[in-house]
């Protein structure tokens, strides 16, 4: 696929990621929030979402959990939009400072935002609980193993590979082999079965439509940033 026609592709989803996610802000109350923060997030859930769709259908998970798993790839970080002057490196010292108090909110706001716009159980505890760790060291809950919710030990492999190879404001992104790689590093934080089958996704014909993307989207945040 060429850079013009995905770059029309990732402008025709992110007005619907656009729609949902200001749909949420509202129904939330919450006031303007900072462009690049909002693009960020609407990138980062396009790019996780388009990961997870692979994933899924390699696992052949059932209809809901896909449902489940690549709605909330969409939302899962809707919780750093009220929080962006410390979470997304504008100010590199109050991200340092103030990385434990913050960042691990992000999940439960997210959560509680989600929930007053009425999404269904399966997605709540999805976002609420898509950065745990499977060795226990995860937040919020430090839920361990087959504790954690299936769809978020799924969106949790999703979300990293995607933000590893996601430029970023404080810095630039890893390629594909070195995101590989950092997260085989911290592999007991992930639920082997689904990182095993990300593996098998990640070494497919399938996945270049990934690298493509990310390319693309990378190319344009240089811009932003």
């Amino acid at each position: 696929m060429g850079f013009n026609m995905i770059k029309e592709e990732r402008r025709k989803e992110a007005l619907v990621v656009y729609d949902s996610i200001s749909d949420i802000l509202k129904q939330s109350g919450e006031g303007e929030i900072h462009p690049p923060d909002l693009a960020d997030a609407i990138d980062h859930g396009i790019l996780v979402r388009k990961i997870a769709v692979l994933l899924c259908r390699q696992m052949e998970v059932s209809e809901q959990d896909f449902s489940t798993i690549c709605e909330a790839a969409y939302v899962h970080d809707i919780g750093k939009l009220k929080m962006g002057q410390y979470l997304y490196g504008r100010n590199k010292e109050a991200l340092h400072i103030e990385e434990l108090r913050y960042m691990r909110m992000h999940a439960q706001i997210g959560y509680e935002m989600l929930k007053n716009c009425g999404y269904p159980e399966s997605i709540l505890e999805t976002v609420y609980h898509h950065h745990e760790n499977y060795d226990g060291s995860g937040y919020p809950g430090n839920l361990q193993g087959k504790k954690i919710p299936f769809c978020a030990r799924v969106l949790k492999v999703c979300d990293v590979f995607a933000a590893l190879i996601s430029e970023r404001p404080y810095r630039s992104a890893f390629d594909m082999e070195t995101a590989m790689e950092m997260m085989i590093e911290n592999i007991k934080e992930y639920d082997l079965g689904v990182f095993l089958k990300f593996m098998k996704i990640y070494h497919s014909p399938d996945f270049a439509e990934i690298e493509e993307y990310a390319k693309v989207m990378n190319r344009q945040k240089r811009y932003f940033y």
